[in-house]
């Protein structure tokens, strides 16, 4: 870190950090992809196809996030965000989930890489919504009134991750990267630890286990999130 400059952490979060709210993660033993077939339920192509069990497989999926509540992991965070920020530093968080656990514990400012299960899009206008409610194949967009073009604002199989250069740049100005709950096997998300190791950064990993790229980590703890991301935050940040 440059001498006298406040802070600036990156933190990555995964499926893991949610888990212990009631939402399942997807590549685990049990996880939702091995149950569910993604193929069929999270590309274009299957919503093009189907719309309507798309469609359904997503109001399931936002009545659970409805449902679930954050714990003492996402409130840490949120905590040492705000420590941070009062004292002229910075805690980029960065997300791979699509609930919005984070923002209710009282973070700011979280940037959704595969986008917001809480959120629909247009594919007619581009126009997106916040979305509580189930989505039906018939409903017509409030923007535009094209009916059956309403998708969930979430990041498919296939397509492009969101906000890449605003994490790109976050990350360039870390001083600490910090993965929470991540499985380290989906890319990009999964390339910055590395990317972090070569710009001389310092990485910590948090998780239930070791990730798949646990290895290149210069330090890690492992344990329940609700437990070991205040035992981090509240020793560095406080």
């Amino acid at each position: 870190m440059a001498a006298n400059r406040p802070e600036r952490i990156f933190v990555l979060t995964g499926a893991g950090i949610s888990a212990e709210s009631g939402l399942g993660t997807f590549r685990d033993r049990g996880g939702l992809w091995g149950r569910f077939d993604p193929m069929r339920l999270a590309t274009p192509e299957a919503f093009a196809d189907d719309p309507d069990t798309v469609l359904d497989f997503y109001n399931l999926r936002r009545r659970g996030v409805i449902a679930a509540e954050p714990h003492a992991g996402h409130r840490a965070l949120a905590a040492a965000q705000a420590r941070l920020a009062a004292r002229g530093g910075r805690l980029f968080l960065c997300t791979q989930n699509v609930d919005d656990l984070h923002e209710r514990a009282g973070a700011r400012d979280v940037v959704h890489m595969h986008g917001e299960l809480l959120r629909i899009r247009c594919l007619a206008c581009g126009s997106a919504f916040d979305r509580r409610g189930d989505l039906h194949r018939t409903e017509p967009c409030a923007a535009c009134g094209r009916a059956g073009a309403l998708r969930p604002d979430v990041v498919w199989f296939g397509e492009m991750p969101k906000h890449l250069d605003r994490i790109d740049a976050a990350l360039r100005a870390a001083d600490l990267f910090v993965a929470i709950g991540t499985s380290g096997s989906v890319y990009p998300a999964a390339g910055y630890v590395a990317q972090a190791r070569a710009l001389g950064i310092r990485t910590c990993e948090l998780n239930r286990e070791p990730s798949d790229n646990a290895a290149l980590f210069d330090e890690a703890r492992y344990g329940l999130a609700s437990d070991i991301v205040h035992e981090l935050f509240h020793s560095r940040v406080d």
